[in-house]
């Protein structure tokens, strides 16, 4: 398990907002910055930069803060056919909420919603009283037939010219969404668009901070990038545009290079001119730059491909992902130059598994020690994982009880006799719940609850597919999960 610092993470909050004010004062003192990505929870980018921390880029529009404004984009059509973040499992809609209270919490100013994409559906409607109940300003933009090639229809006044015009007050205006697809770049295109018409002078920039623009192009953090987009039709590739402009070779994504004619073309009619003379261009991500150890984030991304490879793999098993996702995850491996082998808890938790003839888990903690866990009569090897992990971070005998089977019957009797639950064993949540029973008449219980923090940021795999139940507490544990394609 890789735990070196591969990333300066105050190196990169200073930089990048020094770049982006760079970018604001180019332009006159106003700019719109399409903001891709998470803001609070990049726990991506945590894992293949290690040191980069996941509320990274917010702690970085906290030193904007008060030259900086929010505004939240959704889809309307993503609200009508209730679309789910799929990290997270709730609905756009209410995305845009939690998000709304988490800016305003932390301090940024957050000025307005847009639905975009607006034909009057009435699931938009009634979101958009919501917010305004909730003292939420909201607009309007419409859907424009031919968007985004038709620029003479765009740029006129049943394009772009029928969208609500935002009213902002902040030099940096910051556009994000719930996720992708929002309308996130049409938003500031309509802005730059109603802004040039009232003599405002503004620019437009984007943030994503993946593919990284100054690393090779099969670097395993753009791969791990490619890994982590493989259901969309993402691929990272080389800027045509700004090595004919530069000679430069800098990476990225295919859609940004397809619709750059295209967006020149905007930019030219609303401004004049075109302020960039290639998609890397328009970017303001400096994390590149921040990298400290290139073999640390290597062997992280390198990883990452690996668990993305995992999580398809199961995807494909339970008929969510299709075989093609699968093939493409596996060509990833072989170009980062990685196999399954390469995780180490895999070929432990496969070794428990044969000694103890079912199913079994392995973890990997930050020093590289592997502690197993095997199927009971009381537990699931997942719930005996997590005691002799907490065992072990407490310094505690091995052979100890934590729980008393007086604690676990109980549960076991009310999940069978009382709830239909088949299997009796208890699941993770449950085990955690019932240490924390045990923890107020055992010393032992009590110290290895008090160890739970330490299994952030550790690697488990399991031999068979975990239930729902038991993936969300490992992930709300912070740990790294991975399960072999079948079924106990």
């Amino acid at each position: 398990m890789n735990s070196k610092i591969g990333f300066d993470n105050d190196k990169y909050l200073k930089m990048q907002s020094e770049h982006i004010k760079k970018r604001i004062s180019r332009f006159g003192g106003k700019l719109y910055l399409e903001f891709g990505g998470k803001l609070f929870d990049d726990f991506h980018a945590s894992r293949v930069l290690p040191g980069f921390k996941p509320d990274s880029k917010l702690q970085m529009l906290l030193q904007l803060k008060e030259e900086a404004e929010i505004v939240i984009v959704i889809n309307s059509a993503d609200i009508e056919k209730n679309k789910i973040r799929g990290d997270l499992g709730i609905t756009y809609d209410v995305d845009v909420i939690r998000l709304f209270n988490l800016f305003s919490q932390a301090g940024l100013y957050v000025s307005s919603v847009v639905l975009a994409q607006y034909t009057g559906q009435a699931s938009a409607d009634a979101f958009q009283h919501r917010l305004e109940a909730l003292g939420i300003k909201v607009y309007h933009h419409y859907h424009i037939k031919g968007y985004p090639s038709n620029a003479a229809l765009i740029m006129s006044d049943e394009g772009f010219g029928r969208n609500d015009y935002i009213e902002t007050s902040r030099k940096l205006v910051v556009i994000t969404a719930p996720g992708p697809g929002s309308g996130k770049m049409a938003t500031c295109l309509s802005q730059l668009y109603h802004d040039y018409k009232r003599n405002i002078k503004a620019g437009y920039a984007k943030f994503e901070t993946f593919p990284i623009w100054n690393l090779p192009l099969r670097h395993p953090v753009n791969i791990a990038y490619e890994a982590a987009t493989s259901d969309l039709d993402d691929v990272n590739m080389i800027d045509p545009f700004r090595l004919e402009a530069y000679g430069e070779t800098t990476v990225n994504y295919n859609r940004d290079v397809e619709i750059f004619p295209v967006l020149n073309k905007m930019f030219e009619k609303i401004t004049g001119e075109s302020p960039y003379r290639s998609p890397t261009d328009m970017g303001v991500n400096m994390a590149g730059n921040c990298i400290i150890d290139d073999e640390a984030v290597c062997d992280a991304a390198r990883q990452e491909i690996i668990r993305r490879y995992y999580a398809a793999a199961c995807g494909y098993r339970t008929g969510t992902v299709r075989e093609e996702e699968v093939y493409k995850l596996e060509l990833m491996m072989n170009q980062a130059g990685v196999s399954p082998a390469d995780r180490r808890v895999v070929a432990a938790a496969l070794e428990k598994e044969q000694a103890t003839e079912g199913p079994a888990a392995a973890m990997e903690l930050p020093d590289g020690t592997i502690i197993t866990g095997k199927t009971s009569n009381l537990l699931g090897a997942s719930s005996a994982l997590l005691l002799n992990a907490l065992k072990h971070f407490g310094g505690i005998d091995e052979d100890t009880l934590l729980m008393s089977p007086a604690v676990i019957e109980p549960i076991q009797n009310l999940k069978v006799e009382h709830l239909g639950n088949i299997n009796p064993r208890i699941h993770t949540d449950e085990t955690l719940i019932a240490l924390s029973i045990c923890a107020t008449t055992s010393s032992e219980a009590k110290c290895a609850m008090e160890q739970i923090s330490k299994l952030k940021g550790c690697e488990v795999h399991s031999t068979v597919i975990l239930s729902a139940v038991d993936e969300r507490t490992f992930k709300r544990l912070g740990v790294n999960l991975t399960c072999e394609p079948k079924y106990q």
